[in-house]
């Protein structure tokens, strides 16, 4: 296919992004151009190819709106749509005049500690023709399949009633759902299969044959897998593992060179995780279809066209200095690499939709100088449709580097640095992530750029625990004890003496900012000795490990209970360290957030009070535990509660 590129792009008129004034190429951006939430997400097009939807935040206070475009010509007025007083979160083509949207509200309240909002989801269909929307009374379903091959029809699961004792704690992978088969147009639904705990969560193909299926046998305490026929009949398993194992198994889709295998994405006895075909009537592993020395397969890229090859793997994807991909069906690569070519700063790209004839196409582009941006191919033209962030210029955002350095017992530790203009040596802030056992990727880092855009060096070191680097890497943190505060901690202190060394960043001005683990992380700096940081930023910080203790008992289950009870046992606890805090500390931690409630705010500044500890305490009033609970006004909060501390308050005069 020859494209051409064209100037054409949607005009989305957002009253709240209108400039006050004129950013030169040396000053920062002003705090709320991060602050702001995306103008635009869930670009697509429909089947036919003749329309185009979105979701578009008409203003910073209300919430998302549906926007459908004629594809033909995005310059004409879209047809608008909100579900108020319900928030539209995601919108799906279900068909060529079908529109599948997700909704939510938060319902309920706040006692003490315990925080009771939370949110109700529902399902509801736009048709284009009658512009008319209509709600299901099912609540907090999900959508399992949208059926390209059967018009009107698309599949939703619901978890009926309570989780049972046995339940709790499951990966929601596993919990048992009912599916049912709805008609878009009558608006009624049929039972396909009820899931039980022992064979709960189900997976249907393009037609609507159930397939795979995944369970928990609570007497063995053991994950089991299954696989069915397209031509119906019994289920027959064919894995298990049990749920104190950290190896992994995961299904990714049927296998096309075997009628009876699925690939796998598993260490199968090795460090690094890797593509497996597994035969399922044998029970057994297969060929080694893709695996890799240096880093972990994270998954796997499907064929860009749905609605004629869903399922299709085409390629598998890892991380290691950026994204990459390995693809497997030539013509889905030539197709990834011509549209990367036409696209400015191009980093992870993505089609993010496709129509039935495979002509008209959406990408959506992400990187560290581009916050994400979505455009449209049609007729053979590229036009782009519009960015997430369009304050943002990419002449202005940082470049993220990827290095390693050697931790003080000589253990490699991979990092991401993101570097401010102007010439070294920087103020430098630490930023680990925010879960002490997951894969951090580093594409476009909102606090990251923020903050170099301000003049902050950032390192964003990946110490031992984090995922994605083989099973080694990710197991010396809990192995002989639990290193929070030890090792884990030295790995994070020796990446900023190593930019000191490389002559990057100021050993005199040095910070450490980090948000759940990572504010646990920055309290345990407080309290160190020999201080290598000026202060520390902790936000929604875990400064008892014996309430992380608690939570873990309470809420999870095998491996992953394991790992973090394995960890919080031992490690240190910053409750208990802070009369050796010899920094100033700034506290900040959302009134609603049910993962670190505000009882480890109270009681690690009872006794900052009392050993008279320099601090400062910020709350979010109304914000969780996540990002995603963060509206503009939480971020504009955060945001200018960073810079002006780190500035005037971070150690005498400031960073």
């Amino acid at each position: 296919m020859r494209i051409r590129v064209s100037s054409g792009r949607v005009t989305i008129v957002c009253a709240f992004l209108v400039a006050s004034g004129i950013v030169g190429a040396t000053d920062p951006y002003p705090l709320d151009y991060f602050a702001h939430r995306d103008v635009i997400g869930n670009v697509s097009v429909s089947p036919d190819g003749k329309s185009l939807l979105l979701l578009a935040i008409p203003e910073e206070a209300g919430n998302p709106s549906l926007e459908i475009y004629d594809a033909s010509n995005l310059n004409e007025t879209p047809f608008r749509v909100n579900a108020e007083p319900m928030e539209i979160t995601d919108a799906r083509w279900a068909g060529n005049k079908d529109i599948v949207i997700n909704l939510r509200q938060q319902i309920g309240g706040k006692t003490g500690d315990i925080v009771q909002g939370v949110y109700e989801t529902r399902i509801a269909r736009f048709d284009v023709n009658s512009k008319e929307m209509s709600t299901f009374e099912a609540i907090n379903p999900l959508v399992e399949n949208l059926l390209p091959h059967k018009e009107g029809k698309i599949i939703l699961s619901l978890q009926p009633g309570p989780l049972s004792d046995d339940e709790s704690g499951l990966a929601e992978a596993f919990r048992p759902r009912a599916y049912y088969e709805f008609d878009l147009n009558k608006r009624t639904r049929t039972l396909l299969i009820k899931g039980e705990l022992d064979l709960g969560n189900i997976d249907f193909d393009a037609y609507g044959n159930p397939w795979l299926a995944r369970g928990f046998d609570s007497g063995e305490r053991e994950f089991v897998w299954y696989r069915r026929s397209k031509d119906g009949g019994e289920w027959n398993e064919f894995k298990r593992q049990h749920e104190d194992s950290y190896q992994s198994f995961d299904v990714q889709g049927a296998d096309p060179a075997d009628p009876d295998g699925v690939l796998v994405i598993a260490e199968n006895g090795n460090d690094k995780k890797g593509l497996w075909a597994f035969n399922t009537s044998k029970s057994e592993y297969g060929e080694l279809i893709y695996r890799r020395n240096d880093v972990d397969v994270t998954g796997v890229r499907f064929h860009s066209n749905p609605w004629t090859e869903q399922g299709t793997i085409v390629g598998v994807s890892y991380f290691s200095d950026r994204m990459h991909y390995e693809y497997f069906d030539e013509v889905e690569g030539a197709t990834y690499a011509k549209v990367a070519d036409l696209i400015p700063n191009a980093y992870r790209v993505l089609v993010t939709s496709r129509s039935r004839d495979g002509e008209s196409l959406t990408i959506y582009n992400e990187g560290p100088t581009d916050p994400g941006t979505y455009y449209l191919i049609k007729d053979a033209v590229l036009k782009k449709v519009g960015s997430k962030k369009p304050l943002l210029s990419p002449e202005l955002l940082a470049i993220v580097e990827y290095i390693t350095y050697r931790a003080r017992d000589g253990k490699t530790i991979p990092a991401f640095v993101t570097r401010p203009r102007g010439p070294p040596p920087y103020p430098l802030v630490v930023m680990p992530h925010v879960e002490p056992f997951v894969q951090e990727t580093v594409i476009y880092d909102e606090s990251a750029q923020l903050l170099a855009n301000n003049g902050y060096l950032v390192l964003q070191p990946q110490y031992r625990g984090s995922k994605g680097l083989g099973a080694e890497f990710y197991l010396s943190a809990i192995e002989g004890g639990g290193q929070g505060g030890y090792k884990m901690q030295d790995d994070k202190d020796d990446g900023a003496l190593h930019l000191v060394e490389l002559g990057l960043a100021d050993r005199d001005r040095m910070a450490m900012y980090g948000w759940s683990y990572a504010g646990y992380a920055a309290l345990i700096a407080a309290s160190r000795t020999p201080q290598i940081y000026q202060c520390v930023i902790a936000g929604a910080a875990i400064s008892d490990a014996q309430l992380q203790v608690n939570y873990y008992k309470n809420q999870s289950r095998g491996h992953i209970r394991n790992q973090h009870l394995a960890m919080w046992n031992d490690s240190v606890s910053p409750i208990e360290e802070v009369e050796n805090v010899n920094v100033p500390v700034m506290l900040v931690y959302g009134s609603a957030d049910q993962r670190v409630p505000s009882a480890h705010a109270r009681k690690y500044m009872q006794l900052l009070e009392k050993y008279g500890k320099e601090h400062k305490y910020v709350e979010l009033e109304g914000a969780g535990h996540s990002y995603g609970t963060l509206n503009f006004d939480h971020r504009s909060q955060l945001y200018s509660s960073i810079i002006n501390y780190l500035g005037n308050d971070c150690g005498p005069g400031g960073l």
